[in-house]
């Protein structure tokens, strides 16, 4: 891979601490995750993103380099699910929808999966229908075939690893000089 550009351990830290996570419009009763960004001073806005429920951006430093602002929505994104039982409606009543939303990802993308663990599904431990079988097939198959990776977090550690996930994905592109 080429390397365009080496920033400084300084610069390195003013764009880390400059990016801004980018909340979708349409996301709901994510009051907890928003708590978190405040509290911890973190930079957020609400905007409607094309795909994904959280992404973020890097405001345009002149200084450093950054004559506009760069958007990484098209490179790293977070499909958050507050329940199994969301899920499941997703897997099940809207299959299509959540297919055309993982079709129109690009780039790397994150299947956020709030207070469950991948045990609960395998022991039916959700409020639907929907058999534990069926449920882990089209998660793997989903998985497979659009290329997502699926985790299991709890709602109050959801802002954290949110903004770190994003951070350090960040971190990345800058020390492998990406841009």
């Amino acid at each position: 891979m080429v390397s365009l550009y080496k920033y400084t351990d300084k610069e390195l830290k003013e764009i880390l601490d400059s990016m801004v996570v980018l909340i979708d419009t349409r996301e709901q009763q994510n009051s907890h995750i928003i708590s978190y960004l405040e509290k911890q001073k973190i930079k957020y806005k609400i905007l409607k993103l094309d795909h994904g429920d959280y992404t973020f951006y890097i405001p345009k430093n002149i200084e450093l380099g950054i004559h506009r602002d760069l958007y990484f929505n098209d490179i790293v994104t977070i499909e958050r699910k507050g329940s199994l039982e969301e899920l499941s409606n997703n897997f099940t009543v809207g299959r299509a929808n959540i297919e055309e939303e993982f079709t129109r990802k690009k780039g790397k993308m994150y299947l956020m999966i709030e207070d469950a663990n991948y045990d609960s599904i395998v022991k039916h431990l959700y409020n639907t229908k929907y058999n534990p079988k069926s449920f882990v097939a089209t998660l793997k198959t989903f998985e497979a075939r659009y290329n997502i990776n699926t985790c299991f977090i709890s709602k109050v550690g959801a802002g954290n690893w949110i903004y770190y996930t994003f951070l350090y994905h960040l971190r990345e592109f800058l020390k492998q000089g990406l841009f």
